[in-house]
């Protein structure tokens, strides 16, 4: 879908731009935005690099299976019925983790795996499970504590205190992970009632 949105987006911008005879300045803005996009990728790279290595010297270490049992009250409550120490749980972890540290690129493949591993527990292959659900939700809900890639992008744009953010940060994913769950739980009991009624 986004393949097709990029060129859409490219193929107005030279419809326009031959239409108005600016077609100058779009092969200028073309290969200046090119330009930038190189630049801002080589000064995100350390952060990433930093945080994606942390990362892995946590998994290593095995201080994702003590992050596991440190978080498995939370397990129980939202994730019922799924064992605080199974490979899915710790994949969630490490998901979490990675979101809670702001590291999106980090997280993603966490997070394929964490589905992957809830899909072999899944009751009803090839349809989403609960516990799936609820995952996909927590992600989409974009709980952070620090938000790394966003400071990383606000100190490259030049600003003087890049985490000042933080409080805004903090209350928004406050707010969005609190609606995502509501939702989440409102859906899955209004399921079950439905499927009660069907029986």
């Amino acid at each position: 879908m986004m393949n097709w949105i990029f060129c859409a987006m490219v193929g107005l911008s030279l419809i326009f731009g031959l239409l108005g005879g600016r077609m100058a300045e779009v092969s200028s803005a073309a290969v200046g935005g090119a330009s930038r996009a190189v630049s801002l990728s080589i000064k995100l790279l350390g952060a990433m690099c930093l945080w994606s290595g942390l990362m892995e010297v946590a998994q290593r270490s095995h201080l994702t299976e003590k992050l596991s049992r440190l978080m498995s009250p939370l397990f129980r409550l939202l994730f019922r019925g799924l064992s605080p120490t199974s490979p899915a749980a710790r994949a969630i972890t490490m998901n979490i983790t990675a979101n809670l540290l702001g590291l999106g690129n980090a997280a993603t493949p966490l997070g394929i795996a964490a589905m992957e591993e809830l899909e072999k527990q899944n009751p009803n292959p090839g349809t989403a499970s609960g516990h799936m659900v609820l995952f996909v939700v927590l992600n989409t809900a974009s709980l952070q504590l620090i938000p790394t890639t966003t400071a990383a992008l606000r100190l490259a744009a030049g600003s003087a205190a890049p985490l000042e953010i933080l409080p805004a940060v903090w209350f928004s994913s406050l707010c969005s992970v609190s609606a995502a769950l509501l939702a989440a739980k409102l859906f899955e009991l209004w399921g079950r009632r439905r499927r009660g009624m069907g029986k």
